[in-house]
């Protein structure tokens, strides 16, 4: 009689044992799942979010680079060629594109402005600023000081079908690069030329003449292009151009560089 009373015990024991068993099992699992959900669906809000805040709207495909040389005050004798202000510069034309086909307010412009510019590999001749450029003057060795880009520089950003590009100004459809000019400007000045066997020309054949080192005006700059668009979300990259000074068949020395690159630079949106 005794061991069958044992014997119903240790059963209801087991069954207990074996109740809370499946109800911790059964907990555990329903515990696993929601952290599973919770952590997909933290990632899909991640992904959605960051995939809104990263969308391909604005990018820069290409950059058009113009390098040349020039100088200041000229005076010439019959023995002798003196020079002011021995310049290069470097005309710098960014081409905006929006991945649609058609103009939105999401991909138009509103306000584009430019900040933070630098130099760094700073050249051991001269000193490097940059400016915008009118692209009628694009590829010409002109300078308006009144254009130098120091803190913050902001384009007028215009819907007309005609604006005045000789100003910083924008369509806000893109249609027309922002131009730059970089200027390494005070690279020799009050030199004088003994050599005028051959004629004197007005470009990158100068620093030839003046005895300057490619590696002695070499310069990278760089700066911050921030975008708004019509719905007023705000976008921003950052450009960095390492100055060309040669190619693989030519040099600045010869006159003149034309170059353009294929980039890939993507605005990202941060407001």
């Amino acid at each position: 009689m005794k061991n069958s009373k044992n014997i119903k015990k240790v059963k209801i024991f087991l069954t207990v044992i074996t109740f809370i068993l499946i109800f911790v099992v059964i907990l555990l699992t329903y515990l696993v799942f929601q952290k599973y959900v919770l952590k997909k669906t933290f990632e899909e809000d991640m992904l959605r979010f960051a995939s809104k805040n990263q969308s391909m709207i604005f990018t820069i495909d290409s950059i058009t680079l113009f390098s040349s040389a020039d100088a200041g005050y000229k005076t010439n004798t019959a023995n002798n060629f003196t020079i002011q202000n021995l310049y290069q510069y470097t005309d710098i034309a960014l081409f905006i594109k929006h991945i649609s086909e058609e103009d939105t307010l999401e991909n138009t412009l509103k306000k584009v402005r430019i900040e933070n510019v630098q130099f760094s590999n700073i050249p051991k001749l001269g000193t490097p600023r940059l400016y915008f450029k009118s692209i009628h003057d694009f590829a010409k060795s002109t300078v308006t000081e009144e254009n130098q880009i120091t803190n913050s520089f902001e384009f007028t950003v215009s819907s007309a079908d005609e604006a005045d590009l000789s100003t910083p100004t924008l369509y806000n459809n893109l249609a027309n690069p922002l131009t730059f000019s970089y200027v390494n400007s005070n690279i020799k000045s009050d030199y004088t030329i003994t050599d005028v066997s051959s004629p004197i020309t007005y470009d990158g054949s100068l620093l030839q003449k003046c005895n300057i080192s490619l590696e002695d005006i070499a310069c990278t700059v760089s700066f911050d292009i921030y975008i708004t668009n019509n719905l007023d979300e705000e976008f921003k990259t950052t450009v960095s151009i390492d100055i060309p000074l040669s190619s693989e068949d030519m040099s600045i020395f010869d006159g003149n560089l034309t170059k353009k690159q294929t980039t890939n630079y993507t605005f990202y949106r941060y407001n």
